[in-house]
């Protein structure tokens, strides 16, 4: 019997190898055809929109059909490299298009031109504002040694990335907080929910940049950072509060059951039960308004700033710097990435239980 069953396995395992091998060849002879037919024919210039996304679609199913032929252990770590390497493609496939003059380069220059503006950025100071990507690190222990904590501000003031940064985790801790702490007491008031369900569900569906302008004339200084980190903390409020509500809501009834049974008290019961309960919900709102605030604070620095990666996005497209709003949009999309890389080891961090 077990001669039988280890016979049978391993005709599987072969039986799949080559159902792999055949499902893999056919996309790739496919993506050589196609790209062969549109140069033959020069189809790129004009349809090459079409001609890459049937390049992609063939990619799939190549990839797929060659994921089907490794094992368990092996298949994570191609993941892991798809994860990667679909990025580098894609933009190597953009290089082709704009070198090639496919792609309009003045609208659309290569990444490699985009990865010179972004080194510019960095390490050049701009005439116009006196301020560069990153600053100037290197002075800070100069700086602290001779002003102290002024030196700092001072130091940080000089990077456009520092800005945008600070503005961001000052908004979202000053309405993530609140946010957990109101959305419970509505999760698990059916009062205090009646009476500020209704009020918040019309609140959360305004535009938070367009209250800007109304911070601006509550604060004293229209211009200052108040107005800024408010909007922001505006924005993550709503999303934090309305997610927490959500978890508590969601609890199923057999864990309060449990912790009523075991003679769980008030505390006991919110710190054991509700809580553990309702933290992966909430941490998909965090997660929701950490993005929300980098947009937000994005948008504010579009209109109102002299200072931050938005205002670069905005000012390189009035002077027609391209290449250079590319690289800061650039540094946007890392700065989320970062961020929400932060936020998932917190999470890991304080809910073990959901590590995979």
């Amino acid at each position: 019997m077990r001669t039988s069953a280890a016979a049978a396995s391993t005709g599987a395992t072969v039986d799949r190898a080559a159902g792999g091998s055949g499902g893999l060849a056919w996309p790739v002879a496919a993506m050589v055809a196609v790209a062969a037919i549109g140069t033959a024919m020069r189809l790129w210039e004009s349809w090459w929109w079409a001609l890459l996304a049937a390049e992609f679609t063939l990619l799939v199913f190549a990839a797929d059909a060659f994921g089907r032929r490794l094992t368990l252990r092996r298949l994570r770590g191609y993941h892991r490299a798809l994860a990667f390497l679909f990025p580098l493609l894609a933009l190597a496939s953009w290089e082709l298009l704009a070198r090639s003059e496919i792609l309009n380069p003045r609208w659309f220059p290569p990444p490699t031109t985009i990865a010179r503006a972004l080194w510019d950025l960095t390490v050049n100071v701009d005439g116009f504002s006196g301020l560069s990507l990153l600053g100037r690190p290197w002075l800070l222990p100069r700086r602290v040694l001779d002003s102290g904590w002024a030196g700092v501000r001072a130091t940080f003031a000089e990077s456009h990335l520092w800005s945008t940064l600070a503005r961001v985790l000052f908004g979202f801790a000053l309405g993530s907080v609140p946010g957990v702490v109101v959305g419970m007491a509505m999760g698990l008031n059916k009062t205090v929910r009646a009476m500020l369900d209704a009020t918040m569900s019309a609140v959360y569906v305004v535009p938070k940049i367009a209250i800007f302008p109304l911070l601006m004339l509550v604060f004293a200084d229209p211009f200052g950072e108040g107005p800024k980190v408010s909007v922001v903390g505006i924005s993550a409020f709503f999303l934090v509060a309305l997610s927490t509500m959500a978890g508590v809501q969601g609890l199923e009834p057999v864990l309060l059951d449990a912790g009523k049974n075991f003679g769980a008290g008030r505390w006991q019961m919110f710190r054991h039960v509700v809580l553990p309960g309702a933290m992966p919900i909430i941490f998909n709102g965090l997660r929701l308004a950490l993005g929300t605030s980098l947009i937000v604070i994005v948008a504010v620095e579009f209109v109102r700033s002299r200072t931050g990666v938005g205002y670069l996005v905005y000012y390189h497209w009035q002077v027609l710097s391209i290449p250079k709003m590319y690289a800061s949009l650039l540094v946007i999309m890392g700065l989320g990435v970062a961020l929400t890389a932060i936020l998932q080891a917190v999470e890991r961090r304080v809910m073990p239980w959901r590590r995979q």
